[in-house]
């Protein structure tokens, strides 16, 4: 028999129990649609976070104080005091590290924010004037703060876009305006662009004091939560970090890289490790959804051997007029993968308008930057994986009814 009869053939059979085809495949349509929703936005959100990144530049190197994290018992490492202002004039020396444009101390913190009886807690943001320059981030309205006022310790900042509207109504104007944090009166002198999330820190979402007034009245500490490098070009970033490494480790007497109590990142190194954790969360949770594939092949599995039982006459009745094992075979087979990639198409559709939607409501809604990706790959494996289930859960029942004896089953009531 070839195979475009048996193919006919096939389709055939699955038009008669046309309800019970497509309960069949359920299991294949949400493993599919799955796999293709969790595939599509993974991408979507490792689209985001490493647009977010690059906008920083890739000349930015940050410092953090403690051991670099190697596993979950290390987490603990990054809260560490190592970096000091001896360091932090060390790094600014030119003899040191000579290709450092800027070096800006950070030490930053979530404290409640009042103003005339409203709160809000927002990140405390403790640096220089030079965050504008190296996150590219300017007051739309009113100013930075100067070197005197870091000098001083003076009580004045910056406010985020979204904590201006949680504490101030019917668009007051909060320049002059004084807002409580730990009890102390600070000046609005500036007010953000709304621009969201960059990097590790939301910029909406923050209150940006001087760093000195931040360790002095706010965090009371004496230390750096990070130090930020801008080397003077992007070719000069590996040297700059080399330099910066050979002079921390003079500062803090230590002879043994592997005992250092500081780690740098750069944004290179920062973005391959986003990247990397992101697909792996994104092929475990793809992962996770194909298990309901491997319920839909059961279901098929099964549904085909209640079928080669009720088309048991049928069977014998085509044995007795020529046709083989194998033509028996490969009908059910056929039956079998036609049902499975029907399933997959379906679950690519739904799949996709699934992650569509998704991607517009995250527009939209919570206005993030997101752009909607159609997982390529994913589509293609999705098909091919069906067919393999379709494959793999049809050989058992298409056996099953290639061995009948034709004489039994035209017997068969």
């Amino acid at each position: 028999m070839k195979i475009k009869h048996s193919f006919k053939t096939a389709i055939n059979g699955l038009k008669i129990h046309r309800s019970r085809s497509l309960l069949t495949i359920l299991g294949i349509v949400i493993g599919i649609a799955a796999i293709m929703g969790v595939m599509s936005l993974g991408q979507g959100a490792q689209n985001l976070i490493l647009r977010q990144m690059q906008s920083i530049g890739p000349k930015i190197i940050a410092i953090v104080p403690g051991k670099q994290p190697k596993g979950p018992t290390d987490i603990l490492s990054i809260f560490s005091d190592s970096l000091k202002q001896k360091d932090l004039e060390a790094i600014k020396n030119k003899l040191n590290v000579p290709h450092a444009s800027k070096v800006m101390p950070v030490v930053f913190g979530n404290e409640s924010l009042a103003f005339e009886g409203e709160t809000y807690r927002a990140t405390i943001f403790g640096v220089t004037d030079l965050f504008a320059q190296i996150y590219n981030m300017y007051p739309s309205n009113g100013r930075l703060f100067t070197e005197d006022e870091l000098k001083s310790y003076a009580n004045v900042v910056i406010i985020g876009s979204k904590v201006k509207n949680e504490l101030f109504f019917n668009n007051d104007n909060p320049l002059d305006k004084k807002i409580k944090i730990k009890g102390r009166n600070f000046k609005v002198i500036g007010v953000l662009p709304q621009k969201g999330q960059s990097s590790f820190l939301n910029f909406d979402d923050v209150a940006i004091i001087p760093y000195t007034t931040a360790q002095q009245y706010v965090f009371g500490i004496k230390h750096f939560h990070r130090i930020v490098v801008e080397a003077d070009k992007e070719e000069n970033v590996s040297q700059t970090v080399k330099d910066i490494k050979d002079t921390l480790r003079n500062s803090h007497n230590i002879t043994d890289p592997e005992k250092d109590d500081f780690f740098i990142e750069t944004q290179v190194e920062a973005m391959e490790t986003v990247g990397t954790i992101t697909n792996i969360l994104t092929w475990f949770l793809a992962g996770v959804a194909a298990i309901s594939l491997l319920v839909g092949g059961i279901g098929i599995m099964n549904i085909m051997l209640v079928s080669v039982t009720e088309r048991t006459r049928e069977i014998g009745l085509r044995k007795a007029l020529g046709a083989t094992e194998k033509d028996i075979l490969i009908q059910f087979l056929l039956e079998s993968i036609v049902l499975t990639i029907i399933g997959g198409i379906i679950g690519i559709l739904l799949g996709t308008l699934f992650s569509f939607v998704s991607s517009l409501i995250l527009t939209k809604v919570l206005g993030l930057n997101w752009t909607f990706t159609f997982p390529l790959f994913a589509a293609f494996l999705g098909i091919l994986v069906a067919s393999f289930v379709g494959l793999i859960f049809g050989i058992y029942p298409a056996r099953q009814a290639s061995l009948k004896s034709p004489i039994e089953a035209l017997r068969y009531e």
